[in-house]
């Protein structure tokens, strides 16, 4: 009989192509993982994964198990939910998501209101890349996402709540006044320091910066994993960079850095939450949208400001 645990399992390995990432991510011993996935295989009477050292390649008929097992793992995700989370919203367990250039500015607002307004609510935080937080979601791992909208590809449902514009950050002795507004031919890419392939800001940014359609090549030697060392880059006169405007209170307090707005119609990204559309959690995950523009709204973060389409001006979807 196939379990549970066993599509877990595997599902683990084929998202770190190693066992031993693999059975720390499941709590688990590696021997006691290499064992449950060899039953699986047994049960089904074929290979799912080559064995390689410090390497783990999925067969064919392991790809076809692994998107099966995760469409399994998160219904069963799903019928748990359904079961422990009726009536008042926000109580007991709340997996949460949230891409690393929204949690520094967003979560130390929000989660004192949430402790205020949810006392019964346990919540669990995973920082992490966007691709990696829609696999987890799509799986079951974790219950919504905070990140970058819109999506692309289905099964998912979202809810924007509010803009986050870029700024211009540049080194305090630029030669651009503050009390100009920079257009896009203003920047050029080749001085862009840019956070590392993965970032959706990075392709956000890239995007953003091109010149009559056509990209221009970028200082792919210059990167960094956080806005904090982009920042500081800047800031050591090395480049200039776009930098959200919900980062500028908590990232803006060199003095060698300013922030120059651009022309309108100003470059901005939408920052919302995705969950599955299959769960039954939604007023969970709208009462936790409520939640954060009140929250960004109080603490008076200038992006909270500019709720969107399914908030309204007092932060209720």
């Amino acid at each position: 009989m196939i379990t549970l645990r066993q599509l877990r399992y595997f599902a683990a390995l084929a998202r770190h192509r190693h066992f031993g990432r693999a059975a720390e991510d499941c709590a688990v011993t590696q021997p006691a993982l290499s064992m449950q996935i060899r039953e699986l295989e047994r049960e089904l009477g074929v290979a799912l994964a080559e064995r390689r050292p410090n390497d783990v390649i999925l067969t064919q008929a392991g790809c076809d198990v692994v998107e099966r097992a995760e469409a399994i793992l998160a219904a069963a995700q799903d019928l748990v939910d359904i079961a422990r989370h009726r009536g008042a919203p926000l109580r007991g367990a709340l997996r949460l998501g949230v891409i690393p250039t929204v949690a520094p500015y967003v979560l130390p607002r929000l989660l004192p209101e949430l402790q205020r307004r949810y006392p019964e609510l346990k919540l669990h935080i995973r920082e992490t890349q966007t691709p990696v937080l829609l696999e987890e979601l799509a799986e079951g791992v974790l219950d919504v996402v905070m990140l970058a909208l819109p999506l692309e590809g289905g099964g998912f449902d979202s809810l924007p709540l509010f803009e986050d514009r870029f700024l211009f950050a540049v080194p305090a002795a630029h030669h651009l006044p503050e009390t100009t507004r920079v257009d896009v031919d203003t920047v050029d890419p080749r001085d862009l320091i840019l956070l590392e392939e993965g970032h959706c800001l990075r392709d956000q940014a890239l995007a953003f910066c091109t010149v009559n359609g056509r990209s221009l090549p970028v200082a792919t030697h210059l990167g960094a994993s956080s806005l904090a060392t982009v920042t500081q880059m800047v800031a050591s006169g090395y480049g200039v960079t776009l930098l959200p405007e919900i980062a500028v209170g908590v990232e803006l307090r060199d003095e060698r850095v300013r922030v120059i707005r651009f022309r309108d119609p100003e470059p901005r990204r939408v920052i919302g939450l995705a969950w599955r559309k299959t769960s039954p959690r939604v007023a969970d995950f709208r009462a936790l949208g409520e939640a954060t523009v009140l929250a960004l709204d109080m603490s008076g973060c200038a992006a909270a400001g500019r709720p969107l389409s399914g908030v309204d001006e007092k932060g209720r979807p």
